[in-house]
């Protein structure tokens, strides 16, 4: 773990800037400023932009070219977020100058979001890789500045700061590629670069971050991707009100979509998360495994939504195929949290019951009311996970009984 410095990260110095020195990974209280929750606003503009354009897409039986649109999207907001919370757990201020890039970068997502519609529509990714860099090039003068006080982890941070820098270039070349096989494979080849860069950088010094701080990072994240399912949810009571014909079924499913997005919820935060954030290998596992849940809690909303036009008569999309709009991104949500965050404190039963939960969802579409159905076994799921608490806590207690009264 790299060295860390005591001193306040709010010390003044010359032109009012405070040393960006790395944060004390056991500093006492660290929770999430009021900067990073007025960065976090800006990414609810664009996920709810990107679970639109899906639900557009899935409604007019534009399967892949919607599902492949989003996946793209989704990791342009996905990484910007993620590396700006991860740099911020290691070295954030609250000085001007990093105030005022935050900003930036938060213009940068703003621009992104203005680009998503084009790059559902046409395929067109200029706006959304314009955005994209102007938030990138932000967060390699974070890691330069960063690298003047950052002692030990030095090398590690001007890594970052180069290969962003240097990556960012391709970006603004990968615009001038034709659409077609080659796009696609260069496309991938840049988000592995992305994605190596801090493998590549960490192996030196690692960054300090500080468990609870990163983990409740993620969580508000999370709760921003499954607020979007409970959007979806008053959209549908809203359509009943001005839709009588559509009334009895439009209710239902508002209610039965906020037992979904609750019985997600906590699954969620059913595990102690700050005890999956530990050494490189393991951080690096926990945070990029967070793309598929963060991306199949979005999508949820999506698959509503269109839930709400085959009800109401604004989609030819048949029952089945309808339902797997809703299925899919749910059973990809529990089995991706299971996998990443409960499994280690789960017991046999629990377990069992979360992917087996998970798999009876996926096939729920194939029974007369799926929707329905859906509910009644996140509610069995999560009735499981009341009765079984987490078999480690914080205190490292062990816990390997059922609940069976008050303690």
């Amino acid at each position: 773990m790299a060295s860390t410095a005591t001193d306040s990260p709010r010390e003044s110095g010359r032109f009012r800037l405070s040393p960006m020195r790395p944060r004390d990974p056991d500093e006492p209280g660290r929770t999430a400023s009021p900067l990073e929750l007025f960065f976090d606003l800006v990414f609810v503009v664009a996920v709810s932009i990107a679970a639109s354009n899906l639900h557009h897409a899935l409604a007019g039986e534009h399967f892949l070219d919607g599902v492949t649109g989003y996946l793209v999207v989704f990791f342009a907001i996905w990484w910007a977020w993620m590396n700006f919370t991860w740099f911020a757990t290691s070295f954030a201020t609250d000085d001007w100058l990093y105030r005022g890039l935050t900003v930036m970068q938060m213009a940068g997502v703003l621009v992104l979001a203005a680009g998503i519609q084009p790059a559902f529509d046409d395929a067109d990714f200029a706006v959304l890789v314009y955005g994209y860099v102007i938030m990138r090039v932000a967060m390699v003068i974070q890691w330069l500045r960063a690298s003047r006080s950052a002692g030990a982890a030095r090398r590690t941070t001007q890594i970052y700061a180069w290969g962003i820098a240097a990556l960012q270039v391709v970006w603004l070349a990968f615009l001038w590629v034709p659409d077609g096989t080659a796009a696609r494979v260069g496309f991938l080849a840049l988000v592995a670069v992305e994605l190596a860069i801090p493998v590549v950088a960490e192996r030196h010094e690692p960054t300090p971050w500080h468990p609870h701080h990163i983990t409740e990072r993620y969580g508000l994240f999370t709760l921003i991707v499954l607020g979007e399912g409970l959007l979806a949810s008053a959209h549908a009571i809203i359509e009943a009100r001005h839709d009588a014909d559509s009334f009895a079924g439009l209710v239902p499913l508002a209610i039965l979509a906020l037992v979904v997005t609750a019985g997600l919820w906590w699954m969620y935060f059913w595990p102690p998360h700050p005890e999956s954030v530990g050494g490189v290998r393991q951080s690096i596992r926990f945070g990029y495994s967070h793309y598929v849940i963060f991306a199949s809690a979005a999508a949820v909303s999506a698959g509503v939504e269109v839930q709400i036009d085959v009800l109401a008569g604004d989609s030819a999309l048949s029952d089945i195929a309808a339902a797997m709009c809703l299925t899919v991104p749910v059973s990809v949500f529990m089995l991706a949290t299971w996998w990443v965050a409960m499994r280690p404190y789960g017991t046999r039963l629990v377990n069992t019951a979360v992917p087996i939960g998970a798999l009876l969802v996926l096939i729920d579409p194939l029974v007369p009311v799926p929707f329905a159905i859906t509910s009644v076994i996140i509610v069995a799921v999560v009735a499981v996970l009341v009765i079984y608490p987490p078999i480690r806590t914080s205190d490292d207690e062990e816990i390997d009984a059922p609940v069976t009264g008050s303690s």
